[in-house]
């Protein structure tokens, strides 16, 4: 041991398991993108894990079933928990639009934590309209925002107005992540 070294050096936290969750338009890609990389982490876009069945759904203006859900949470499970039993932080775009599907996620890999971004429908259907190259059309999203169930306080969320713009939502998540106010 050094002489400069700590008698009992601080235990280094475990890498972060995060999900970038709300309806369509939110910000769950450019946020987590940003955040991954501030946190020196992989980011996994989840509407790229989708079906083919299902991308073929959405793109066509229909929403998904619990049942057209199911392959694609497991999928997202299978790589988070892929990346906590190889120690590897990582953070997913996925909706997790309602609690089960957000337990599933949590059961595969235990101290998951949620970013729930939420705005006002104005402007989510504002960015929706403007947004080119995404198979999920602004029609959808009235469903999505009425399946959506909101992180209840046992979950431990950090929820996130999108007003602000990206690298203030990012600052706002590392602080909370890191224990501060934002």
């Amino acid at each position: 041991m050094t002489p400069d070294a700590p008698l009992h050096p601080k235990p280094k936290a475990p890498p972060w398991l995060l999900v970038m969750m709300g309806v369509s338009g939110c910000g769950k890609t450019s946020v987590g993108r940003q955040l991954a990389s501030a946190l020196g982490l992989d980011f996994i876009e989840g509407d790229e894990l989708h079906p083919l069945r299902n991308v073929a759904l959405m793109a066509a203006g229909t929403p998904l079933t619990d049942v057209d859900r199911a392959d694609w949470l497991a999928t997202i499970a299978t790589r988070l928990g892929q990346a906590q039993a190889g120690g590897r932080g990582l953070v997913v775009s996925c909706s997790a639009l309602k609690r089960r599907y957000r337990d599933l996620l949590r059961a595969a890999c235990p101290g998951l934590r949620f970013i729930h971004l939420h705005g006002p429908a104005a402007l989510l259907r504002q960015r929706l309209d403007v947004r080119t190259g995404h198979y999920m059309p602004p029609s959808l999203l009235d469903s999505q925002l009425a399946t959506l169930e909101p992180p209840a306080p046992d979950e431990a969320a950090i929820t996130l107005d999108i007003t602000p713009p990206t690298p203030q939502l990012v600052a706002a998540a590392l602080a909370q992540l890191q224990g501060t106010s934002a």
